[in-house]
């Protein structure tokens, strides 16, 4: 089957890579080179790198215009599949192809739909998640289902972890969705259940509110790990939480509260104490909890606590 495959981050590879194995991809799009690292040096996407090393013609396109659409509709694909493009495909694209488009999600649909299913449903407590390949409808993710595959997820598992593992999965996923559509043996049904909105996150989402249950906060920092990123304050001065866990038997603290014991640094919620492994100040190196800690000094009986409130700078500082 031809195909035209959209997509962007590293989450997308795998089922760019997998369908490029059984089907013939007439091209690729995804966004433009994006200024990366300290440096800010334009970097082409995940998406266009591998293509590239399959030798399949990139199109780069921040948005699906009239261009893109009239270089896409000009190659005459069967079927377009898009994960993760960052981009909304609207008439008279949507219809282009004969197949029109699918779409592999990151959540049991029509739970969490929108920017970042994984992510929301971390922070929700979810226990499991989920990948689902549905066709694609002008409304936000409402389309029908072609496949759907319930994932359990490991109780400290973050986004970056989640993602990484659904990616390789839906790209199994998303093949034999695509083998039914190209056999005819294809029969998608409509979304079942109530649908829950997973908006984009900002950097406050990242701010860890020690007065809410260990549950709670460590739910959130899964969430928001690598990106937006987890972090708190200490006197208004930035703290990034680079890695958190949970403490084994440790004692009540204050929220907020810190002490120092070996491997780590346990900080209080409004239930029981975490544990802060790795953190990274502002303007320095991520660096162990354990270092961090002894580096303030703090005198013997001295309490330490982190701010419990979103520091009045984190807009400038907290990145």
């Amino acid at each position: 089957m031809r195909l035209v495959f959209a997509g962007t981050p590293a989450a997308a590879v795998p089922t760019l890579r997998r369908l490029a194995g059984e089907h013939e991809i007439v091209a690729v799009v995804t966004r433009p080179e994006a200024p990366l690292g300290r440096k800010r040096i334009l970097t082409p996407s995940p998406v266009a790198q591998e293509a590239e090393a399959l030798g399949i013609p990139v199109i780069k396109a921040a948005r699906l215009d009239d261009e893109a659409t009239g270089r896409i509709s000009a190659l005459r694909p069967e079927l377009g599949v898009i994960v993760a493009y960052g981009g909304l495909v609207r008439e008279p694209l949507l219809s282009a192809p004969a197949h029109g488009w699918i779409n592999l999600h990151f959540s049991l649909l029509p739970a969490w739909r929108g920017a970042a299913p994984v992510q929301r449903a971390l922070i929700a407590g979810d226990v499991e998640l989920g990948a689902t390949v549905f066709q694609l409808v002008p409304a936000l993710d409402a389309g029908d289902v072609h496949a759907m595959r319930v994932y359990p997820v490991a109780d400290d598992a973050t986004a970056d972890d989640a993602l990484a593992s659904l990616a390789v999965d839906g790209a199994q996923l998303t093949a034999e969705a695509v083998a039914a559509i190209a056999d005819g043996s294809a029969r998608p049904v409509p979304q079942q259940g109530d649908a829950t909105h997973a908006a984009k996150l900002g950097l406050d989402d990242g701010r860890l509110d020690w007065t809410e249950s260990a549950d709670a906060v460590f739910a959130r920092y899964r969430g928001v790990t690598s990106e937006p990123g987890a972090h708190t304050a200490l006197d208004g001065v930035p703290l990034k939480v680079r890695e958190l866990a949970r403490a084994q038997d440790a004692d009540p603290l204050p929220p907020g509260a810190l002490r120092g014991i070996k491997g780590g640094v346990l900080v209080g919620t409004g239930t029981v104490p975490l544990l802060l492994v790795r953190v990274q100040p502002a303007g320095k190196a991520v660096m162990a909890a354990a270092d961090w800690f002894r580096g303030l000094r703090v005198a013997d009986g001295a309490t330490v606590r982190l701010d419990v409130a979103a520091p009045a700078n984190e807009g400038n500082d907290a990145r």
